[in-house]
């Protein structure tokens, strides 16, 4: 949900900076075009002088507006690609791990669940389980795991994240 609104406030910054690029591109245009008729008509005159200086900062405005909205663009993608990078490293992480700790596939999802923040109950829920029976499960998984809570499981996770253990390609365990 976090990550909508912000592609939302992204994607509605670029189109504020490609309205602004845009509407500076017409005026840019329009006091060009008035000064060359009026420089044709008159000379050159003061006002012909402001209105080319204004033109110049438009113009100036339009590059950097589009420079900026295209930087902008690179940046939002390159965040997207490590949210999606740093998403499969820790699905795959978890997937090693599980498998190195030969949890087994119930252990697996209710310690799963768990990492996820639903508490006993709600993992009862969802696996259709008693109460009773997700909680041998997940201490065998702490204790296969060799922790004590889930705040411990969690932490080994986000340690091999950020000292960048090396992971394997996805798919492959």
């Amino acid at each position: 949900m976090m990550r909508r609104s912000i592609r939302e406030n992204h994607k509605g910054q670029r189109w504020a900076i490609a309205a602004i690029v845009a509407l500076q591109s017409v005026a840019a245009i329009f006091f060009v075009a008035d000064a060359l008729a009026d420089l044709r008509l008159g000379g050159l005159t003061a006002h012909i002088v402001v209105e080319g200086l204004v033109a110049v900062a438009l113009v100036a405005g339009v590059v950097f507006g589009a420079w900026h909205l295209r930087a902008m663009m690179a940046e939002a993608q390159r965040r997207n690609d490590a949210l999606a990078a740093a998403s499969g490293a820790l699905a795959d992480l978890i997937v090693r791990r599980f498998a190195a700790w030969g949890l087994t596939g119930a252990e697996a999802d209710v310690a799963l669940f768990a990492l996820k923040g639903c508490d006993i109950a709600e993992i009862a829920r969802l696996r259709s389980a008693a109460t009773g029976t997700i909680r041998a499960q997940l201490t065998r998984a702490y204790a296969k795991a060799g922790v004590g809570s889930r705040a411990a499981l969690l932490s080994l996770f986000i340690e091999d994240l950020l000292e960048g253990a090396p992971l394997p390609a996805r798919g492959k365990i």
